[in-house]
């Protein structure tokens, strides 16, 4: 099915193939990357058929937004967002990048994902009911299904390669992945930026109810925020005038995507199942809320 308007992959004539991420298309440039953000979306791991309109131009900036307000905390990997600073051959193709692509240094990406949770949910909540514990880190009793947490908590997972899934591993386990100087510091920079980010969505009537980043380490050994941050597909985004503990939340992000799909009871293994024109256009419109109350 072809969608209007809609870029879910790019083949730029005169350029070497990119590499396919989930929702990214990677041009490698030998010391930079040109990361194009597509309209794909994804859920528990496996690329659905169809895109979501303007999905893509609104990550990006979202993106950029944050990267722009955490760089007194960490360095990030951002070099321009002006398809202008871009390599010659990539000029012509403007009105595909532009608003949804950044040039960006290459890193050495560290093998975890670095994950905050504020809220207890998702597949933390399921954990929590198991063994009162997230990811080794023992929690209070009594919490219902997206209760805020006292503070945040880091819990780390793999990084699956494409279609596998990601898995939760104790604080000791990404220690023994990346050393434990690495952990100490990926777990208290991520904590810094969920933090920060916390406070200003609050501000802007968005909870940040757990996020995910990514780290690499630049030609010196430096740490340097990479990927996206805390964008919609990244992160749990829930209006806070609805916020309601115990149940799940209604939400800005694709989260309204993973409800669809839990509702029909996929078993989350690949073909992925088509989303109808109701849930992309809803879809659409909460990424592009997010984009609007964040940033706008």
């Amino acid at each position: 099915m072809t969608q209007k308007g809609v870029v879910m992959q790019t083949n730029f004539e005169g350029v070497n193939p990119p590499k396919r991420g989930k929702v990214r298309d990677i041009y490698d440039l030998g010391d930079k990357l040109l990361i194009v953000v597509t309209d794909r979306v994804s859920a528990f791991d496996v690329v659905l058929p169809e895109g979501i309109p303007g999905k893509g131009r609104v990550l990006n900036q979202i993106s950029r937004y944050w990267f722009d307000e955490t760089g007194d905390i960490i360095q990030n990997h951002v070099i321009s967002t002006d398809v202008k600073d871009y390599p010659e051959e990539f000029q012509k193709y403007a009105d595909v990048l532009e608003g949804r692509s950044m040039l960006v240094k290459k890193t050495k990406p560290l093998p975890v994902e670095c994950i905050v949770r504020g809220y207890i949910t998702g597949s933390g909540w399921k954990e929590y009911q198991k063994s009162r514990s997230v990811c080794g880190i023992p929690l209070p009793e009594g919490l219902i299904e997206s209760s805020r947490l006292d503070d945040p908590i880091f819990t780390p997972s793999t990084k699956a390669e494409e279609g596998a899934h990601d898995e939760n591993i104790t604080f000791e386990q990404a220690a023994g992945l990346i050393g434990e100087e690495m952990a100490n510091k990926v777990r208290d920079v991520s904590i810094a930026l969920y933090s920060r980010a916390r406070e200003m969505a609050e501000k802007k009537g968005i909870i940040i109810a757990d996020t995910k980043f990514e780290f690499g380490l630049g030609d010196g050994g430096e740490l340097v925020l990479i990927d996206e941050a805390l964008t919609p597909d990244s992160s749990r985004f829930w209006p806070m005038d609805q916020y309601k503990p115990g149940g799940s939340q209604p939400s800005f992000d694709k989260q309204f995507v993973r409800d669809y799909l839990e509702s029909i009871k996929w078993d989350k293994n690949p073909p992925a199942p088509s989303l109808p024109d109701e849930i992309i256009e809803k879809s659409a419109e909460k990424y592009n809320e997010a984009l609007t109350r964040l940033a706008g």
